[in-house]
């Protein structure tokens, strides 16, 4: 089976407090999902993460739940953006890094 070419993004809106949900491409990297925001800071998808950085992601069948944040590392986001080029041709934007919440 192959890997999916989507993953299903659920933020909690910045202003209204309710569920929104995104189809974005992904990249894994080191144990995290990366994804990219064309619009950067402007993109609603990341005013939500910043206002509140709890999310919830499907791939595939699976749904996670986790934290998102946006990396400064220069090499973790030239890494990753290696790895949206090799993948989707495309990484122009905001890298916006998605970690699964630990197991208790």
């Amino acid at each position: 089976m192959s890997e999916p070419k989507y993953l299903y993004l659920t933020t909690t809106g910045h202003r209204s407090g309710k569920p929104h949900e995104i189809e974005i491409w992904y990249v894994e990297h080191g144990g995290c999902h990366y994804l990219i925001s064309e619009k950067r800071e402007a993109a609603h998808w990341v005013r939500n993460i910043r206002a509140n950085a709890a999310i919830t992601y499907r791939l595939g069948e699976t749904t996670l739940t986790g934290r998102a944040c946006v990396p400064t590392d220069p090499d973790l986001i030239a890494a990753v953006k290696a790895k949206m080029d090799a993948k989707h041709g495309w990484s122009n934007g905001l890298v916006v890094q998605l970690c699964r919440a630990e197991e208790t």
